[in-house]
């Protein structure tokens, strides 16, 4: 709506709009993908270059006419922007004044100070466009009456204007409410998706466990008392085998539906297959080598693993210029009949997170789906590391339902897939957990997740998500 308030905003947007669909549609040729990124690259970095004072500085050596390819060796002539820079570097980095932004945002500062994430209208109206264009070939499946309940970490997060207007794009209603809020808490949430009813639900995947095992404690059915078709998760580490068992305790269709963060917005979206697929109008993608920073060589298979850097191509309040985001993915090029087109990720956590279990290196993402490739029907989990005379072993915390009718936990074959890949013992625990596991989106997936008993000295992350969890109750 507000953009026929301005008639070159109100160009911009069908502009981007259209750009998006012909993207989507696989009507735009390779050629003309990699003209248009070349330019928008060539554009963004003199842009903020020239409005940013940080970039100014930074960027003092790099002349944006003179770059003539997105080759990763030739990317390397750029200097990084890292969260540091962002941390110290604070208001300098924006290239337009706050009072040009519609909205101001900041990360959650519970592992850092705080960073300033200002947006415009272009800022979102490239970043819902291009999530409105993926997320219509998912809701389409479902028909045209469909009631979105919106549940994001929290009330101050971009997480519930971006997936409302998004909702509002595609005709769909969104209600949004708040778990986590003293005005709201778990059990009005609950009323609200029985009473409402709701159709689908776009959450953080430890909230929709969550939801899952409130409605248990009070009696109900989250498949038999809810009619939840469609749950969109977000903000969280999610394997797949996560996924699945969130869509077997509530009866729907699970999507790993964004990879976003509040510094950069939207790097990938899903499609209807599920994958996780990059948005190559809205970034450019580098993966690179977390030590050295050097490009990744592609593996046997192609695929480029290692930390993703990211360059913002439109020209907002706060472009990223070759951003380190700290996660650890994996980059490969679709497969033939995929909804959308281009490349997937597959994020890993963050690259600090990788853990050492035996003789084994292992991402957040790969044990998570390791550990729950085989149990179905639990609403809660948490993994335990511990050594005993230097020997590593695993425990898989479980909280089952009360009735475990559709529970399935083959403990046998579990150790036996934990032995084969880490030649680990694995012991598996029964009963309720607490509720730090509900801090992930807020503080990381590993300070909720995972209990490393063999650290020496206190864990500040774990510290602040056990002092969140605590208020929470």
């Amino acid at each position: 709506m507000y953009t026929i308030f301005d008639e070159e905003l109100d160009r911009a947007a069908r502009a981007i709009r259209d750009r998006h669909r012909a993207y989507a549609a696989g009507e735009m040729a390779d050629e003309e993908l990699a003209a248009l990124r070349l330019d928008a690259f060539r554009n963004v970095v003199a842009y903020a270059k020239q409005h940013s004072p940080f970039y100014q500085r930074h960027l003092a050596d790099v002349e944006p006419t003179a770059i003539t390819s997105l080759d990763p060796q030739d990317l390397r002539r750029l200097p990084f922007t890292t969260k540091e820079h962002l941390r110290n570097d604070h208001y300098s980095i924006s290239s337009l004044p706050l009072y040009q932004a519609w909205v101001l945002y900041k990360t959650s500062g519970t592992t850092g100070r705080s960073t300033l994430c200002p947006r415009n209208n272009i800022d979102s109206l490239n970043n819902t466009i291009a999530l409105t264009v993926y997320y219509d070939t998912i809701f389409r499946q479902f028909g045209d009456e469909q009631v979105i309940g919106i549940c994001g970490p929290s009330e101050l997060h971009a997480f519930g204007d971006t997936f409302g207007e998004v909702c509002r794009n595609l005709g769909i209603t969104g209600v949004k409410m708040w778990p986590h809020s003293p005005m709201v808490g778990y059990d009005k949430a609950l009323e609200v998706l029985r009473t409402v009813p709701l159709t689908g639900l776009f959450a953080t995947p430890g909230m929709a466990l969550t939801l899952a095992k409130k409605a248990q404690a009070a009696g109900l059915d989250p498949k038999r008392d809810f009619r939840l078709q469609v749950i969109m998760c977000s903000g969280e580490l999610a394997s797949p085998s996560l996924l699945e068992n969130i869509g077997e305790i509530w009866g729907a269709k699970v999507y790993n539906c964004l990879y976003a963060s509040q510094e950069t917005s939207v790097m990938a979206a899903s499609g209807a297959d599920g994958e996780l697929c990059t948005a190559p109008l809205l970034n450019l993608y580098e993966v690179i080598e977390p030590e050295s920073g050097n490009p990744v060589v592609p593996g046997a298979d192609g695929v480029l693993q290692g930390e993703l850097v990211v360059t913002s191509l439109y020209q907002g309040s706060k472009p990223l210029i070759r951003y380190r985001t700290g996660d650890l993915v994996r980059l490969r090029e679709s497969a033939t009949g995929s909804s959308l087109p281009g490349q997937t990720l597959e994020v890993l956590g963050r690259t600090r997170d990788i853990l050492r279990i035996g003789a084994e290196y292992i991402s957040g993402y790969d044990l998570e789906e390791l550990l729950l490739i085989c149990p179905r029907g639990y609403l809660d989990y948490q993994i335990v590391i511990d050594a005993d005379a230097g020997d590593d072993h695993l425990t898989l915390r479980l909280h089952l339902p009360d009735d475990t009718a559709g529970v399935y936990v083959p403990d046998d074959r579990m150790v036996e897939l934990v032995r084969n890949e880490l030649a680990v013992p694995l012991n598996i625990e029964y009963g309720p957990i607490g509720n730090i596991t509900e801090t992930g989106a807020v503080v990381s997936w590993k300070a909720a997740r995972v209990v490393d008993l063999r650290q020496d000295g206190p864990d500040t992350e774990v510290a602040t998500a056990t002092a969140i969890a605590a208020q929470r109750l």
